[in-house]
């Protein structure tokens, strides 16, 4: 159960002031999503997690991975984080760390895009670029950082299977979605990397309607091709196929922040039906968002059409599109991997 009702959250962010920068990740807005709520007769909503004071929905896992070090006494002031991340989670612990007086430690695949790669740098991260490499290599980014901090006594974030990720969306996004819909939420559409994000959603939502007596939202795992958690949802096959440009999400194994979790279906969406919501929402709404966000969406109204008119769905906005400008908006980029281009891009 929720350990406050919806109306007594605190309303960080955009509608308080802010004692500091981790006082005011959360109480983002949740926009109604015009061109994909007009074509399904819904109304899909995305929660507006780009305008996180670290630019993403990671600020939150960031925040509440640190917080529960802190209260469990194994971050010690002046200490070092270490975390192996795609890019957003290494800028919420940075600067989350920065504010509170540690030094962190980031490693990431070099694949990633040199916008997040740049903005680490920036910001003061130690940042440590490793050739990509799957799970199952000890070279992946993740071994790689598991093994930094055992060598020089650093705390792991270890955002994947740490649950106090998916512990920090059951008690701030999940309960924000339900008081910002008045309660009135059919279903919740969202991308898995860490699976914390879903999870927690999942959880929040689903102790929220419990305490309102009322059914839960269907919750619904968005997956982009090269991705083995569609078949894990479906059948149980955590087999993988085909590739994506996204960055970030994915998995081809079931995190601890997934297990138990509350996935009723799920839906594969390919990268052309992605960028066709990314790009309609820049141009059409005037939102900017990443390759993840483009997911989402495309998974909302897909589950809005099954759904039928009438249904209200909310969905995550996860990052910016800024953080992607040399992929999803380079024509030559999109080019070679035979993408559409959009025709203002096209010039």
């Amino acid at each position: 159960m929720m350990t406050s009702e919806p109306d007594s959250l605190p309303r960080n962010g955009w509608t308080t002031t802010s004692a500091d920068m981790p006082a005011a990740v959360g109480g983002t807005p949740l926009i109604r999503l015009s061109r994909a709520s007009d074509a399904t007769g819904c109304d899909i909503f995305g929660k507006a997690e780009f305008m996180n004071p670290g630019g993403s929905v990671k600020d939150r896992a960031a925040l509440a991975i640190i917080e529960d070090a802190e209260k469990r006494g194994v971050l010690k002031p002046g200490g070092t984080i270490v975390e192996g991340t795609a890019g957003n989670t290494g800028i919420g612990i940075t600067l989350v760390a920065n504010a509170r007086g540690y030094k962190s430690v980031i490693v990431m695949p070099e694949t990633q895009s040199q916008e997040k790669i740049d903005f680490l740098r920036m910001i003061g991260a130690d940042l440590r670029l490793v050739p990509a490499k799957p799970y199952r290599d000890q070279g992946n980014y993740v071994h790689v950082s598991r093994r930094l901090s055992e060598e020089n006594g650093w705390l792991w974030a270890n955002q994947f299977d740490n649950v106090a990720n998916r512990e920090g969306h059951r008690l701030t996004t999940g309960p924000e979605i339900w008081e910002q819909m008045g309660g009135k939420v059919d279903a919740f559409t969202c991308a898995c990397g860490t699976g914390g994000t879903l999870a927690g959603i999942g959880f929040g939502l689903n102790d929220a309607a419990e305490a309102a007596g009322v059914a839960r939202p269907k919750i619904v795992l968005a997956d982009p091709e090269g991705s083995g958690l569609y078949g894990w949802v479906k059948s149980g096959d955590l087999s993988v196929s085909g590739s994506s440009i996204t960055e970030g999400i994915g998995q081809s194994r079931v995190t601890a922040n997934l297990e138990g979790a509350i996935i009723d279906d799920a839906e594969r969406i390919a990268d052309p039906e992605a960028l066709e919501q990314i790009y309609s929402l820049l141009i059409h709404e005037g939102l900017s968002v990443g390759g993840s966000s483009g997911i989402n969406v495309a998974a909302a109204i897909r589950v809005a059409r099954t759904l039928g008119p009438g249904h209200r769905i909310a969905t995550i906005l996860c990052d910016g599109g800024a953080r992607y400008q040399s992929k999803l908006f380079n024509p030559e980029f999109l080019r070679s991997k035979d993408l559409p281009v959009p025709a203002w891009l096209d010039r």
